[in-house]
């Protein structure tokens, strides 16, 4: 067939991972002409401006491409722009490769009695949980009965824990090879299969979300936490737990509810206030009520809070949480996946930066990351050593910033996007040195976070330049395990890297005495051994 003769389509991109995913859509969607459609730039004039754009495109079909079918806030406003002639075809796809077929005859026969149904169960969910939480507020705690199995549930509820990389990856499996290194038979109550962890050793009973109640905004995850709820009970029900640990999920209960109902301890691992970063750094909640009820349930009734670091920990105790129910495990890495022998020929091969001096950063290109930083430190480093090169790997909301700035670079800058969590310690491998700018918080208040590459990076025994801020300025020594300068710096930033470009000797003096410190102090192992030696001190298990 030739290119002519083929069917053209426009994909609307409303994925979390577009440059991904735009590598997969030949997969996807073979056989056809592709024009694509970021999401900035379909929705940028309203609803009114996509239909004109869609509608002047003259392909044979639309496809609304998103992540999951199962979970998309508002779904049916994709179902009124599929009933819309715009095209021959017209339908959802998501990346397992579902397709919900749209139309207008479908609109009116399938979806808009769908979200009638879903606009009246939404206010029912709303009512159970409002009452559900209600009922945890009154209540005064509970003394569960000491643990003397050591057989672990894991509860992760939230609805994005599918996603294949970060720090939320790293921390979930290294927590599970933690517990199971210590004994435990760990298992998992999990929305999806946790990455990374071998689902032989650590089984995951899943609790997939559903399309019901993707109508209002926030709805589906209370929606979900009722039914992760239920779905928990009855697995307890028939494989009982001694020790829940449950990742706070902003919108769900169920540790809460299910430790107090067996009488079991819970652990509650703590990484923030959901509620004070949507106020601060996002859009408010709408039902902000609800969010602060249930942030607020669980931290009174958890057995014991795990928080990453000081800051957060002090937080809690102004919010009137007994110290004693507080304990700090900073993050941790796994030594045997990050190593310094690792080879990443690879990775540089496919990058094009074999023979090059490698600058790298991991992450999500967060509010607190300093990407921008680095980029325009980068522009620095690159007029002194223009044989260098630097490779960001990660996507987020910072990158498109980082790209502008170093437009004019190139030839000498890789973007890779988001790479499964399993390859992280590859692209690690290809970095000669490994940069953490991160800055400090832009309202002012105080960096409170436990960046989980700070301790791959040391697992990897590569030189380290890192920003002195907080915990990041406590875990590293200057000039003995990485080299630090001030947090937002880029001058100070770009001396750095160049000093450790120019001075091998040094990058190997740093990384090995890094290596060193995170295999003493920040393996996973040592992480979960503190928080059941506090467990033992609280009378909350009895493990030998």
């Amino acid at each position: 067939m030739s290119v002519a003769a083929c069917p053209s389509a426009a994909v609307l991109l409303l994925v979390s991972d577009p440059d991904r995913v735009e590598a997969l859509l030949p997969r996807l969607l073979p056989g056809r002409s592709l024009r694509t459609l970021r999401r900035e730039e379909a929705l940028g004039g309203g609803p009114v401006g996509l239909l004109r754009r869609l509608g002047r495109l003259g392909v044979d079909e639309i496809v609304l491409l998103t992540d999951d079918l199962d979970f998309h806030e508002r779904l049916w406003r994709l179902q009124a722009i599929g009933a819309l002639p715009l095209a021959p075809r017209r339908y959802l796809l998501d990346l397992r490769g579902r397709r919900l077929a749209l139309s207008a005859g479908l609109f009116a026969g399938r979806d808009l009695p769908a979200l009638c149904a879903g606009l009246v169960g939404s206010g029912a969910v709303l009512w159970r949980t409002r009452r559900q939480l209600g009922r945890l507020l009154a209540a005064g705690r509970h003394r569960p009965r000491a643990a003397s199995g050591k057989r672990v549930v894991f509860l992760r509820s939230d609805l994005w824990s599918g996603v294949p990389a970060g720090g939320s990856v790293a921390h979930t499996s290294g927590v599970a090879g933690g517990f199971a290194a210590l004994g435990a038979d760990l298992s998992f109550i999990s929305t999806s299969a946790p990455a990374l962890v071998d689902p032989v050793q650590h089984p995951a009973h899943l609790v997939p979300p559903t399309r019901r109640y993707n109508i209002l905004r926030e709805v589906p995850y209370f929606a979900h936490a009722l039914r992760f709820l239920d779905a928990a009970r009855r697995r307890l029900q028939a494989h009982p737990a001694d020790l829940l640990y449950q990742r706070f999920d902003p919108a769900n209960w169920a540790g809460v509810t299910l430790a107090r109902e067996r009488s079991i301890p819970l652990v509650l691992e703590f990484n923030g206030s959901e509620v004070w970063i949507a106020d601060h750094w996002d859009r408010p909640f709408r039902h902000r009520d609800l969010f602060v009820a249930c942030e607020s349930a669980n931290l009174r009734h958890a057995d014991l809070v795990v928080v990453v670091s000081e800051v957060l920990r002090q937080g809690l105790l102004d919010r009137g949480l007994e110290p004693e129910r507080v304990i700090v495990r900073p993050n941790g890495v796994d030594t045997e996946r990050y190593r310094p022998d690792l080879d990443g020929a690879v990775v540089r091969r496919r990058l094009g930066l074999d023979g090059a001096p490698v600058v790298g950063f991991v992450g999500t290109f967060g509010i607190w990351h300093g990407a921008p930083v680095l980029a325009r430190a980068a522009r620095q480093v690159l007029r002194q050593r223009p044989q260098a090169r630097f490779l960001f790997v990660g996507d987020g909301r910072d990158r498109s910033e980082c790209e502008a700035i170093l437009a004019s670079e190139r030839e000498a800058v890789r973007f890779t996007g988001l790479v499964p969590q399993e390859d992280g310690p590859g692209h690690l491998a290809a970095m000669d040195v490994l940069a953490a700018p991160h800055v400090d918080n832009p309202d002012g208040t105080r960096f409170f976070g436990s960046p989980t590459k700070l301790f791959e990076y040391m697992a990897m025994g590569r030189g380290i330049v890192a920003s002195r801020l907080e915990q990041i300025g406590d875990i590293l020594e200057d000039g003995s395990t990485a080299l630090l300068v001030p947090p937002g710096d880029e001058a100070a930033l770009a001396r750095a890297i160049v000093r450790l470009l120019d001075d091998a000797p040094l990058r190997a003096r740093l990384g090995e005495a890094a290596r060193r410190r995170a295999v003493e102090r920040h393996t996973w192992t040592a992480n979960v051994r503190g928080v059941i030696e506090r467990l033992r001190e609280l009378g909350l298990v009895q493990w030998d």
